[in-house]
């Protein structure tokens, strides 16, 4: 059984499902639903949809480079079995699916540091600019009040 991959999203067209397009020149397109067809004749670029893979990679939302990526690649080459590699195989998918989920993990943890670091900066810079709004206006006074004192007394005692 060949999984292929959609030509628009990049997702996986089972076999008896989604569209397949064949161009003049004898290009294979195939699509997962509709949806990717459409777009594919409205000739869209998927690097500028939103909700494709490629959109995704190219804006630093997906994970590009990993090594596990290296398993998933189409190879045209037949290859013979045996149960003992077959049995090791099938052993070793399980931990590679563990490894890239941590490492998914990690890259969209790192993605949400960036995100609450920024919105805590405006966050700060928000409650400077409107801290009159939350201080009642006569507390504000009695604040400056004690800091010319304090300055005031500062001077003082440089002055002796």
């Amino acid at each position: 059984m060949r999984l292929e991959k959609c030509w628009f999203c990049s997702s996986t067209v089972y076999p008896g499902h989604g569209i397949q397009f064949v161009r003049n020149d004898a290009k294979i397109f195939r699509f997962c639903r509709s949806k990717c067809h459409k777009n594919f004749k409205m000739k869209r670029n998927p690097r500028k949809v939103k909700w494709t893979k490629a959109y995704r990679r190219l804006h630093g939302k997906d994970m590009t480079e990993d090594s596990t990526f290296e398993f998933e690649r189409k190879r045209n080459r037949p290859e013979r079995y045996d149960r003992n590699v077959t049995e090791n195989t099938l052993k070793a998918i399980k931990t590679i699916v563990k490894v890239r989920d941590q490492r998914a993990k990690k890259h969209i943890g790192d993605r949400l540091k960036v995100k609450t670091k920024k919105e805590r900066k405006e966050k700060l810079k928000e409650l400077d600019q409107s801290l009159h709004m939350l201080v009642a206006p006569g507390a504000m006074d009695k604040h400056k009040n004690k800091v010319k004192v304090e300055q005031d007394t500062d001077e003082n005692r440089m002055e002796e």
